[in-house]
C-alpha cells in the first residue's frame, strides 16, 4: 500500500511523540492547564512532562509560565496560535491516514 504525500504533509514531527501529542490534545481544548493537571492527566512523571514540555516550547507550541517561589509556586502551561494550528493539522493528516 502506498501511501498519498497529501496524507503526509500535515504530519508533523514534534507531534508524532505520543506524550507531545496528548499534551497538545488537552492545551487545545482549554485556555491553560496547570502542571499538577496535565501530569495527573496524562499518567506521566514530573520530569517526563518537564522533558515533553519544554520540547513543545521550543517548537513555538506553547507558553509555560511560572508563578511564585519554592512550593507554591504554580507552573502553567498554555497552547500558542502556532501550536493550534500545528495540532489540528497532525489531527486532520492522521484522520487522513486513517481514512476517516
Amino acid at each position: 500500500m502506498t501511501l498519498p504525500s497529501s496524507a503526509l504533509n500535515g504530519l508533523d514531527p514534534i507531534l508524532n511523540a505520543p506524550k507531545r501529542l496528548a499534551i497538545m490534545a488537552v492545551l487545545a481544548r482549554s485556555t491553560s492547564s496547570d502542571f499538577a493537571f496535565l501530569r495527573q492527566h496524562l499518567g506521566v512523571s514530573d520530569s517526563d512532562l518537564s522533558k515533553q514540555a519544554a520540547a513543545l516550547e521550543t517548537s513555538g507550541y506553547i507558553t509555560i509560565t511560572k508563578s511564585g517561589r519554592g512550593r507554591g509556586a504554580v507552573t502553567a502551561y498554555k497552547a500558542t496560535k502556532t501550536g493550534r494550528h500545528a495540532y489540528r493539522q497532525h489531527r486532520a493528516a492522521l484522520r487522513g491516514l486513517m481514512g476517516d
